[in-house]
């Protein structure tokens, strides 16, 4: 019989009196009861209760036992009433994983915001290039660039990842603007070096889905795109990076857009977590915020 049952039904026999009257609180037969208490006894190897026809005696070793079983149950609905409040209200820590330039420029902001609204929240957010692990690395949510391969996680898409040309405007005093993907082969090009060869070759998407490849090369290189948003404001060349990193300087002037009908392919995003059939309330809070601001 479950433990955890007949535990709950020994208490009730002791503080109703009887096990008629235990019988009567549970909504179950008075042989029921008993089998409860003697499927006890027998796992203990011990007499609990003191049964005659006039009362029920709790033994020494019955005592302690209730009193036990009393604490056991408490801890148990407190557990329970834990993990309620879990599901009504959003609290406790949300770990994510996100890519580094999505997650520093746009993700972190609205994170913010968050916990602004749920102050009963924590959030620890780990940037990182790689495709995130989430059931080995404990994250409850993560942003995956590219398609989502694993079939035990839920994917919500996301806007497409997008990535764009700017220059500074000084840049382009100097140099002249390109008019096409061709004309990119004789500017000064920034690219990642993390890339290899690949960083020397953009496949751009242009007009009526136009694909152009431009060989292009550059004095400087960096194996983090916030670096090279950085050079591009200070006029060393043409930047390759994603929207969302070069938003604010191209709305202030730092930047301008370069071949603006362009673009690096996009790349599909989404927001990934595991399957819960009942999630918290933090976990769902989140993702509706997160499937509202980005998807």
């Amino acid at each position: 019989m479950d433990k955890l049952a007949g535990m709950a039904m020994f208490v009730r026999v002791v503080e109703a009196g009887s096990f008629a009257a235990a019988a009567d609180a549970s909504d179950v037969s008075a042989t029921m009861v008993a089998k409860h208490v003697r499927a006890i006894e027998q796992r203990l190897g011990a007499r609990l209760i003191h049964r005659t026809t006039r009362r029920h005696q709790l033994t020494e070793v019955g005592r302690l036992y209730y009193e036990r079983c009393r604490s056991a149950l408490a801890e148990v609905a407190r557990a329970e009433a834990s993990a309620n409040e879990l599901r009504e209200s959003p609290r406790g820590r949300l770990r994510l994983v996100a890519p580094v330039s999505f997650g520093s420029e746009s993700l972190a902001p609205v994170l913010a915001e968050y916990l602004a609204a749920n102050l009963d929240v924590s959030v620890e957010l780990t940037l990182d290039n790689r495709a995130p692990d989430l059931i080995n690395d404990g994250y409850e949510l993560g942003i995956c660039i590219g398609e989502v391969g694993d079939p035990s996680l839920v994917a919500r898409p996301l806007k497409p990842y997008r990535r764009i040309l700017a220059a500074a405007p000084s840049y382009l005093a100097r140099h002249g603007r390109p008019e096409h993907p061709a004309q990119l082969r004789d500017h000064a090009c920034l690219t990642l070096s993390y890339w290899g060869a690949q960083g020397g070759l953009w496949r751009l998407v242009g007009p009526n889905a136009e694909v152009a490849e431009a060989s292009v090369t550059g004095r400087f290189s960096a194996n983090h795109g916030a670096a090279l948003r950085v050079a591009a404001v200070c006029g060393a060349g043409i930047v390759l990076q994603p929207e969302l990193l070069l938003a604010d300087d191209l709305a202030c002037g730092r930047l301008e857009p370069v071949l603006p009908d362009w673009s690096y392919r996009p790349v599909p995003m989404h927001l990934v977590y595991a399957q819960d059939r009942r999630p918290t309330a933090m976990l769902r809070s989140a993702i509706d915020l997160l499937v509202a601001r980005f998807g």
